[in-house]
């Protein structure tokens, strides 16, 4: 599935992904960047984009890699993230994007679910400013639910 099918897709069945006009930069099954713009609806107290909001952009990123990689598998098992925990870094101010990056070989996962298992995966996910400033990072676990 190319950048643009997997943007396409998660905007028309994630409505938050098209509230928040989320733009698919890339996508691989390696990684994945997606930009938040800056609109003032989106800001916070202090200017900057919202935490909700950036938490979103984040985790949409991580489900862009999970689509990638294992989007051929969804016949026989369900993604699911089971723990994310976001770290604020420094002030965003602007438009940010969110790059994730697949912390597990996807062959090394798609053995485990070949065997039965219920494999988990990490996916890191860092949010720059336009300067490059990293402002925060989301560590997400996600899963494959072998479906019954």
């Amino acid at each position: 599935m190319t950048s643009t099918a997997i943007g396409k897709l998660l905007t028309d069945t994630v409505p938050m992904v098209k509230t928040l006009q989320l733009e698919y930069l890339e996508t691989t099954p390696e990684r994945a960047v997606l930009r938040l713009p800056d609109l003032p609806e989106y800001r916070n107290h202090v200017g900057g984009p919202h935490a909700g909001a950036m938490f979103t952009l984040a985790e949409s990123a991580s489900g862009a890699i999970v689509l990638a990689a294992f989007g051929d598998q969804l016949n026989r098992a369900v993604p699911l993230p089971t723990v994310g925990e976001i770290s604020f870094k420094k002030l965003a101010r602007g438009v940010v994007t969110a790059t994730a990056t697949l912390g597990r070989p996807v062959a090394e996962v798609l053995a485990e679910l070949d065997e039965g298992k219920r494999p988990e995966f990490p996916i890191t996910v860092e949010i720059t400013r336009e300067d490059g400033d990293v402002t925060g990072v989301l560590e997400i676990i996600w899963t494959l639910r072998p479906n019954s």
